[in-house]
């Protein structure tokens, strides 16, 4: 009798998105390459009657997190499975972009929501080569290829270039957020669209999300006290070598590892993160 009452639970896969949303090789971050089986083998459960997404993350690349919602959708749509999307800390840019993957929406009381504009960052690095006498060399075939080099300074006409696919960026977001919660939104464009970011109270408010609640409390009361949450686990595939001598042979990635890692801190440091 034990055994099938734990048989009957009812099941829901739990899919965790914490991090940067970036194509990089960062063990830590989120991707559609790393995420892409994780979503597929918690659809595929047959005894699953919901998949629960938890985000954690300040955003990070918008082609990843489009990448990463859209699958969501597709096989969610495939397979007529509920998805409940759950703010941890923060569901920002790309990370709000992930949680309109979910039917409902549930944040907790001190999660910060929303931020659905589009930011593009980098280093200048010309003056630091010019006081060290180095030379940049640079060959292009195609007048704009050059376009923001961070040896190089910074030109108006790169400026505005880049303004204009900012927009473009900004508008498919837009599409997004509507296609997925028009009819629940209760404020104007300006207000909601302008990369603003609200704690969870605000965003109810504004209908960015569907309720006040956790994972675990949310799906008890949609499916009962004896509803199962189970963790899908997440491939550390991008792990470094396990021996330190293995480690130090290619060292040509340091530069943008660290340059990652200074974009990734500045990213949580937005939010107080």
């Amino acid at each position: 009798m034990a055994g099938k009452y734990f048989e009957d639970r009812p099941k829901v896969a739990v899919i965790r998105l914490s991090g940067i949303i970036t194509d990089s090789r960062r063990r830590n971050a989120i991707c559609y390459a790393r995420y892409a089986k994780v979503i597929e083998k918690a659809f595929e459960r047959e005894d699953i009657v919901a998949v629960a997404l938890a985000i954690n993350s300040p955003g990070g690349s918008a082609g990843q997190s489009s990448l990463v919602a859209g699958l969501i959708r597709q096989i969610a749509e495939e397979k007529e499975i509920p998805v409940y999307s759950f703010i941890e800390d923060i569901a920002a840019s790309g990370g709000y972009w992930l949680a309109c993957a979910g039917d409902e929406i549930y944040a907790q009381a001190v999660s910060l929501v929303g931020s659905i504009g589009v930011i593009s960052s980098g280093f200048g690095m010309d003056q630091f080569i010019e006081r060290h006498g180095i030379t940049r060399r640079l060959h292009t075939a195609g007048r704009e290829k050059s376009m923001l080099d961070p040896f190089l300074p910074e030109k108006q006409e790169d400026i505005e270039r880049l303004q204009i696919i900012q927009k473009d960026l900004h508008n498919v977001f837009i599409d997004w957020v509507r296609e997925r919660r028009g009819h629940m939104l209760k404020a104007t464009d300006r207000t909601i669209f302008e990369g603003r970011i609200w704690a969870a109270q605000a965003a109810l408010e504004l209908g960015l999300v569907d309720g006040i609640s956790d994972i675990r409390s949310l799906m008890r009361q949609k499916f009962g006290d004896r509803v199962k949450l189970i963790d899908m686990p997440v491939e550390n595939r991008f792990l470094p070598p396990p021996f330190p001598s293995a480690q130090v042979i290619d060292v040509s990635g340091i530069g943008d590892e660290m340059l990652e890692a200074l974009e990734a801190r500045a990213l949580w440091g937005r939010y107080g993160l």
